[in-house]
């Protein structure tokens, strides 16, 4: 199959540039295998923590929550004062990736689920993203992956036609919204297997 041209890089940032893991700050604070699972599972989720992204207040959230687990509260705090110790480093190989395209002109852009406060204390500690033309984040626009409207506005802003951009994300679900609506795409599950790709596609040397 001949592949359509690639005019711009479009990536998600958590699990695809950078680890993300809530376990390595809750690792921290809660010493018992199974109590973690449940902190996990049931208090700190990560389907709460998307309301988040999605630009829910964390303030409202943290008070609903320590109404429902107040056993819990410390580790709801730690949530909301420790995020950036959610995210341990980059993704193996994925920073050189970037570094790569860059260097051979192509434009970079991201759409990330990432909360508006967080950001803003994460975005400045990585110069990574000093390559990128722009990033839609999800809690600023108080929109988030899957939905169409968060890559409408992504295409509108950064002035592209999504036909001819390529959007790398981990979560099938963006994957299947964002190829619906005419954008290329990359199922990403590590840097070597996206390398192959952007080699095939002409945008980094083989």
């Amino acid at each position: 199959m001949r592949l359509r041209p690639v005019h711009c890089v479009v990536f998600d940032v958590g699990r695809v540039l950078f680890r993300w893991d809530m376990r390595c700050l809750f690792g921290q604070l809660v010493d018992d295998a199974d109590a973690l699972d449940y902190v996990l599972g049931h208090v700190v989720t990560e389907e709460w923590h998307f309301e988040h992204d999605a630009g829910r207040d964390l303030g409202e959230m943290v008070a609903e929550r320590k109404l429902l687990f107040p056993e819990h509260a410390a580790l709801i705090d730690a949530y909301a004062t420790r995020f950036v110790e959610t995210i341990p480093g980059p993704v193996p190989g994925s920073l050189e990736l970037v570094e790569q395209l860059d260097n051979r002109g192509v434009p970079l852009f991201a759409i990330t689920n990432f909360a508006d406060s967080f950001w803003k204390q994460f975005r400045p500690t990585q110069p990574v993203f000093d390559r990128f033309r722009d990033i839609v984040v999800s809690g600023t626009e108080k929109l988030a992956k899957p939905a169409p409207a968060i890559f409408d506005l992504a295409a509108a802003r950064f002035g592209i036609d999504p036909a001819g951009a390529l959007f790398i994300d981990d979560n099938e679900a963006n994957i299947a919204s964002a190829e619906r609506l005419g954008w290329q795409v990359h199922h990403f599950h590590d840097a070597p297997a996206l390398r192959d790709d952007l080699a095939r596609r002409g945008l980094i040397a083989r």
